[in-house]
């Protein structure tokens, strides 16, 4: 008897867990990328949405490191001398 409620609770417990598990997994299939990405304000990605995921982040990288050239090109203000 003792084995048999053993048992059953066991099947319960991996029952629950395998309904947490789908609720996970739905969940993550359900999330959506921005489509500004980075901290820096007014810089956009643009990436073509049917090019291959490859030559998306080639894109994506290409964009980001034009975005920081651009960025350490830009001259320093400098403060007022008093």
């Amino acid at each position: 008897m003792r084995s048999i409620f053993g048992v059953l609770s066991l099947l319960i417990v991996v029952a629950i867990i395998g309904v947490l598990a789908k609720k996970q997994m739905t969940s993550i299939n359900e999330i959506k990328v921005p489509a500004v990405v980075g901290s820096t304000p007014g810089v956009t990605i643009k990436v073509d949405p049917n090019a291959t995921v490859q030559q998306q982040s080639q894109q994506i990288q290409q964009q980001f490191k034009s975005a920081a050239e651009a960025a350490v090109q830009q001259p320093r203000p400098m403060p007022d001398e008093k």
